[in-house]
């Protein structure tokens, strides 16, 4: 067996790891003005034999040898090597900037803006193709951050920059087997938000065994596109999949987002979030004006949960659509969140079944 390489370390004084925190209980301490030895200070760098392929890391300490297990590593991207992955710090809940970095606070109470599917991955791809370097604390020309949750942000039109603790705040959670273009991954470490927290755009499958996807990311160094396996190299389990509020149904297009959307009177409509008919959550919110209000007021009124109405219901949302709506997901048992006053796909599929 050829002889083992050595390298001497030099630890912080005050490293923390197990195997300090051991000697320095039963070592005596340095003499004045020197520092202890790390009981890690020499590590067997490459150990190999001619016999076998396997390579053995061990660490020597004070009076013998002490084995260590080795540390487990989760996939890593391509071209990337083992222990180089890139980390992805961001910036907290900041307003948009302009080019020439004045925040612009969005005006109080300002509603998400309705956009497609199409339109999400259209801006994705704008990044994409300039490149854009990555930053927690630079801002990009169009005035979002130029980190991961940043760029969630601008592909969604959001009127502020989100961070991965507040996007779920303007999402729904959804399930592997409901992922569609423009729809996030997202994973927030709420014990440490700046070690792992990351959040990347669904493109869509790669192919049929639903094993893999075509992720856009703001990542070091720049914005990419990149074929991913689900749900992400490392930290897998802990992403969830997510859909933007404010998404319109493709059948609906951009004047569906603004609330301007015709539908054929008895028509079933789009089919949003996979329910036949749902044409989204940009259509029921303060000053919309539609014929899915309209439409949803009157099976309120058919269930029995049109109550609060005086007159109608009409197409305009109003409080008395919201308190009715309300009043039936209460029914189903749902609290809190689930229980906003506000039709999501879940709500439209019991209303209508």
């Amino acid at each position: 067996m050829e002889t083992p390489v050595f390298e001497e370390i030099e630890p912080a004084s005050d490293c923390d790891c197990a195997g300090c925190r051991h000697w320095r209980r039963v070592l005596p301490h340095a003499p004045a003005g020197g520092a202890l030895a790390h009981p890690a200070a020499y590590r067997t760098l490459v150990v190999a034999t001619a016999a076998a392929s396997a390579t053995a890391v061990s660490v020597l300490g004070a009076g013998g040898a002490a084995a260590l297990p080795a540390a487990v590593h989760a996939a890593h991207r391509p071209g990337v090597p083992a222990g180089d992955e890139p980390g992805t710090p961001q910036g907290p809940r900041a307003p948009l900037h302009g080019p020439v970095g004045r925040p612009a606070a969005p005006p109080a109470g300002a509603d998400l803006a309705g956009i497609t599917r199409t339109e999400i991955i259209d801006r994705a791809k704008s990044w994409v193709a300039a490149k854009v370097p990555y930053s927690m604390t630079a801002y990009w020309s169009d005035g979002y951050r130029q980190d991961c949750s940043g760029f969630v942000s601008m592909a969604w039109k959001l009127p502020a920059n989100e961070w991965t603790g507040s996007l779920g705040t303007v999402a729904d959670r959804i399930t592997k087997e409901e992922l569609q273009p423009g729809d996030i991954l997202l994973f927030h470490n709420a014990s440490d938000p700046q070690k792992g927290s990351h959040v990347v755009i669904f493109g869509g499958w790669t192919d049929g065994t639903r094993t893999a996807y075509t992720a856009y990311e703001q990542t070091p160094p720049h914005t990419r596109k990149l074929d991913t396996p689900y749900a992400y190299w490392s930290n897998s389990a802990q992403y969830l999949p997510y859909r933007y509020k404010g998404v319109a149904a493709s059948g609906a297009g951009k004047a569906g987002a603004a609330g301007t959307g015709q539908a054929p009177p008895g028509a079933a409509g789009p089919a949003s979030h996979g329910v036949a008919g749902y044409p989204g959550r940009a259509m029921f919110r303060p000053g919309a004006d539609n014929p899915y209000v309209t439409r949803l007021g009157r099976q309120l009124v058919r269930k029995g949960f049109g109550t609060y109405y005086t007159r109608g219901p009409g197409p305009r949302w109003g409080e008395a659509d919201r308190r009715g709506v309300q009043a039936f997901q209460r029914a189903q048992g749902w609290r809190g969140g689930a229980a906003d006053g506000y039709p999501g796909p879940e709500t439209w599929r019991r209303l209508f079944s």
